[in-house]
């Protein structure tokens, strides 16, 4: 057996602390689906039902998805820089990106619902997504690495071009046509339906996650940077997105298909400048998470020694794909118990969309319960993924390049 005690040379602590913190968001997120009483009720974005704390807890997790799928191009460069040949990184690439869309399909689903109704094909969520554009990425990289950078920008910028394009959406229930299906995979939200009344529920289509990917892989290169230049870099590029998206906001032309709407309070005019569309992700969405993120990682550069906080959400994004396999049956089964112990029907838990959805309106609690179950939550799942982490980095076995 193989052990190895020095810590990796290739790891960039600024981009662990920031993946590990989003990954502590998204846990948010998926413990109020479980556990919150109008998680299916309404979306807590919508303006004509939700209220600002409820509107706000979502908003903050919309952070999580352009965060990871960002640096996964940003780590997939590294890989580049560390001396791995193109050739093997497209290899790997092919097959990491396949092993993720398997187990969306499989293991996510499973953890999500404790359900293989075989009638439910499955979410296409994030880790499909990420899968999918590494797949894209292998093939990408024999580029030069300018011209996969513009391809991502090109992609983030114009992609909005494209919502009134493609095929015309059909009715629910009604087998979806071929070409309906793929170009809801290129660019479109929404349930799939088979002849044999099978579903699929697409939540992330390709465009424009791969540009964002793409995009991550050609920052990557500022890593190779002297560190005041590239934190002057990543604040001015997060600051000008940020900038970009208040210009889109104000002028109301491009960039989101929901454009702001005044409305009669002061909190209601912010919640309403900011409620961006993330399904799929328009410009503004990309534009508003992105640049804040990356100014966050700017201000992330200047550690040298980091505090025990942010050495424990450093040690959760090096395991992000443990973590993300452990979070929804923990969410799961959190809900599970309090439905348990509150005499509460519990069956939903037990079933595929959309009876999952359907028969959840009269289950859960408040936010505070949320937000409860969410803190207890952080310490459990950091044990795990911190034995995990410290095996990854003294037993360097192939197969956990892949977990």
């Amino acid at each position: 057996m193989v052990t190895n005690d020095k810590p990796r040379r290739d790891r960039i602590i600024a981009v662990d602390v920031m993946r590990g913190l989003v990954m502590i968001v998204m846990l948010l997120d998926h413990v109020r689906d479980m556990v919150h009483i109008e998680a299916h009720r309404f979306s807590p974005t919508d303006l004509a039902h939700t209220r600002p704390s409820l509107f706000f807890t979502r908003f903050v997790t919309h952070f999580c998805a352009p965060v990871f799928v960002l640096l996964a191009g940003v780590g997939a460069q590294r890989q580049l820089a560390a001396g791995m040949a193109r050739p093997a990184l497209s290899r790997f690439l092919l097959t990491r990106g396949l092993w993720l869309i398997f187990l969306e399909l499989t293991a996510v689903r499973l953890g999500a619902f404790f359900s293989l109704d075989p009638h439910f094909i499955g979410f296409f969520q994030v880790i499909w997504v990420i899968g999918a554009s590494m797949v894209l990425l292998a093939a990408l990289i024999h580029l030069p690495p300018t011209a996969i950078t513009i391809f991502g920008v090109a992609m983030i910028a114009l992609h909005n071009l494209l919502d009134s394009v493609g095929p015309a959406a059909v009715a629910p229930g009604v087998a979806t046509p071929l070409p309906v299906v793929l170009w809801m995979f290129v660019h479109r939200f929404g349930p799939i339906f088979t002849s044999g009344g099978r579903m699929a529920y697409l939540v992330y289509p390709l465009v424009p996650w791969v540009g964002v990917t793409a995009a991550g892989f050609g920052l990557g290169r500022i890593y190779d940077w002297e560190p005041a230049r590239r934190r002057r870099f990543l604040l001015w590029l997060g600051a000008g997105a940020v900038v970009a998206f208040v210009g889109l906001r104000v002028v109301g032309v491009y960039g989101d298909p929901s454009p702001f709407v005044r409305q009669p309070t002061l909190i209601g005019n912010v919640m309403s400048f900011i409620n961006v569309s993330k399904y799929p992700p328009s410009l503004d969405y990309l534009l508003i998470t992105l640049g804040p993120a990356l100014m966050g990682l700017a201000g992330l550069e200047r550690l040298t020694r980091p505090a025990r906080t942010l050495n424990a959400l450093a040690t959760l994004g090096r395991v992000p794909l443990f973590y993300y396999l452990l979070q929804w049956p923990y969410a799961h089964l959190a809900a599970l118990a309090l439905g348990a112990a509150t005499g509460q029907p519990l069956v939903h838990l037990f079933l595929s969309p959309p009876d999952a959805f359907r028969l959840a309106h009269d289950f859960g609690f408040g936010l505070p319960v949320v937000y409860l179950v969410w803190l207890v939550g952080i310490p459990i799942l950091y044990w795990p993924c911190r034995a995990y982490a410290e095996a990854k980095r003294h037993y360097r076995k192939w197969w956990m390049s892949y977990l």
